[in-house]
């Protein structure tokens, strides 16, 4: 059985009185892709710190494709890339001299084939010999996920990797991430664009101060803790609130379901009390709306 591409047990983490991570563990399988979501301050970043070895945790153990980030760095190090997520580049070098030296962090020398084939699928070719301080943030971005790439890790971790970016890019660059999930690279995520997640995670962690508060496949999150929603416009609304509809802001009514036999009844009754249905539509659960109940509970 192969190991794990990511193993995290019992971690916790403590800056003084702040306990940052409260014994937090979970597995990433080789070739998943992964979502890690939680509010601000609900450790995210803190755990991918200490993924990567830049945060020394205060206990618990931590391991990249089976090598251990304190007691094995190097090797640990080698398996994974890392884009974080603060804008942090060098100023004086252009996008190419910037992946080489990022190359020779790893020992590697030789790497331009490489390095344009990154370059041309985050659509950076034409700015491969321009200055760092000269690139909008969104290009500066792109060249942050070429730094996680150059050194072609099994595991890359994107913390945040579309905040600030363009609808364009962002689609450009989720087609190049999909890529790489598909050629067999283990992605984890965190973004507060939850219909990111949703669309491409198969599985998603929540935290919340510190500690994990879900842990399922996508699927069957939104299918324990989402409902489904039946939306209409009445033409006598008034009765909206003895079937147990919510009237929105905007006059449609919203009535939650949860399987479509209720559909059939919920119709039935509001023909019945002479609502006059004006216009219907079925809203599908989305992770947002687990989110936020998750969240809740927690």
């Amino acid at each position: 059985m192969s190991v794990p591409a990511i193993s995290i047990e019992q971690v916790t983490k403590q800056y003084g009185d702040l306990q940052a991570l409260c014994g937090v563990s979970l597995e990433v399988r080789q070739g998943e892709f992964f979502g890690l979501l939680g509010p601000n301050g609900a450790g995210k970043t803190t755990l991918i710190s200490a993924l990567s070895g830049l945060v020394r945790p205060t206990s618990g153990r931590l391991a990249v494709m089976g090598h251990d980030v304190v007691r094995d760095y190097r090797n640990a190090r080698r398996q994974l890339g890392v884009v974080p997520q603060e804008l942090v580049f060098d100023p004086f070098f252009s996008v190419r001299e910037l992946l080489r030296i990022q190359s020779g962090y790893f020992g590697i020398a030789r790497n331009d084939d490489w390095i344009d084939e990154i370059l041309d699928h985050l659509d950076l070719l034409s700015k491969a010999d321009a200055n760092m301080r000269a690139l909008s943030g969104g290009m500066k971005r792109r060249v942050l996920v070429a730094q996680a790439l150059v050194h072609r890790p099994p595991v890359i971790v994107l913390d945040e990797p579309t905040a600030g970016v363009d609808v364009e890019l962002r689609q450009g660059l989720w087609q190049f991430i999909r890529k790489l999930n598909q050629d067999g690279h283990t992605i984890v995520l965190t973004t507060h664009y939850l219909e990111e997640a949703e669309t491409l995670c198969g599985r998603i962690a929540m935290l919340k101060g510190g500690r994990v508060v879900a842990l399922e496949r996508t699927r069957a999150l939104l299918e324990r803790f989402a409902t489904h929603t039946l939306s209409v416009r009445l033409a006598n609304a008034a009765v909206a609130a003895e079937l147990g509809g919510c009237v929105r802001d905007d006059g449609w009514i919203d009535f939650g379901f949860e399987t479509y036999a209720d559909v059939e009844r919920l119709l039935a009754r509001l023909r019945e009390a002479g609502a006059g249905i004006e216009e219907l539509r079925l809203g599908e659960p989305d992770l947002e709306e687990v989110f936020v109940e998750v969240m809740s509970r927690a």
